[in-house]
């Protein structure tokens, strides 16, 4: 692995309205790591990866992509972000095709596609087991089907580092496993992946490393932990955190089952 970080974070800190989410994070993602981030909810993990993609300022601290500061960073062909709650639409009436074309365009010339952008889309949705709905409209699919979307359109692009919030959200096993395919396929060409998780699930043996988060504070880097948080035996414990107003309180068991309930909605919020 190059030794250059693909994501370096440093005392970061950002808020959101007048309250603190985070607090100093510290947060290194080398060329071909996948990085978990856990944390419970509220913990900033989302705010985290937001702050990476220049979504949420940070009021503190520095931010690097592949060596550059993130103020001069431009080359965002180099990236794919798949966001949390969002549809694959945006509302728009769109096909399938459409909404993961859209991750080609980093790469192209005008906004227009040409046999190899084509040919990326398919490939892309050949990856989540969508190839067959590419003409079909987003407001037909069901809710795992909207994140395979998503992830395809990200995967699109061809990113060298793929950025996902909570992927696995609300979305039935079969699709989780169809999407674990996926992200392996990517590792296994080198991609760099950071990605939220509220458990591990599918995803457990491709994660590299895991960063849990606590009130905006990271207080565990390095493998996966059994249990995190108070219950956890004493060699899993959390380290404690300067910055974060209720040590101890919070804890989350990232090798918890996978939520095996389907989507009741066809959308996801």
């Amino acid at each position: 692995m190059d030794d250059q970080p693909v994501i370096s974070l440093r005392g970061a800190t950002a808020t959101l309205g007048a309250r603190p989410v985070l607090r100093g994070v510290d947060l290194t993602v080398r060329r071909g790591e996948v990085v978990a981030l856990l944390g419970a909810n509220g913990s900033g993990k989302s705010t985290a990866v937001r702050a990476v993609v220049g979504q949420v300022p940070l009021t503190g601290g520095e931010l690097e992509l592949f060596g550059t500061p993130r103020r001069r960073f431009r080359d965002w062909a180099r990236v794919g972000y798949v966001p949390q709650r969002t549809t694959a639409a945006g509302g728009v009436p769109a096909t399938v095709g459409e909404v993961v074309s859209a991750g080609r365009l980093a790469r192209t010339r005008l906004g227009f596609l040409r046999k190899a952008d084509r040919a990326a889309v398919v490939r892309a949705l050949e990856l989540v087991g969508m190839a067959d709905r590419l003409r079909d409209s987003v407001d037909a699919l069901s809710g795992g089907q909207h994140q395979r979307v998503l992830i395809a359109r990200a995967l699109a692009g061809e990113p060298e580092l793929l950025i996902m919030d909570e992927p696995m959200a609300g979305v039935d096993l079969a699709s989780q496993e169809v999407l674990a395919d996926a992200l392996r396929a990517q590792v296994a060409r080198g991609a760099t992946v950071l990605v939220v998780l509220h458990e591990l699930g599918p995803l457990e043996p491709l994660i590299d490393r895991a960063v849990v988060l606590r009130d905006g504070c990271v207080v565990h880097d390095g493998p996966p932990p059994e249990a995190v948080g108070q219950h956890a035996p004493p060699s899993t414990q959390l380290r404690s955190c300067r910055g974060c107003p209720h040590p101890g309180h919070d804890h989350v068991h990232p090798h918890a089952g996978p939520a095996a309930e389907p989507i009741r909605t066809g959308l996801l919020t």
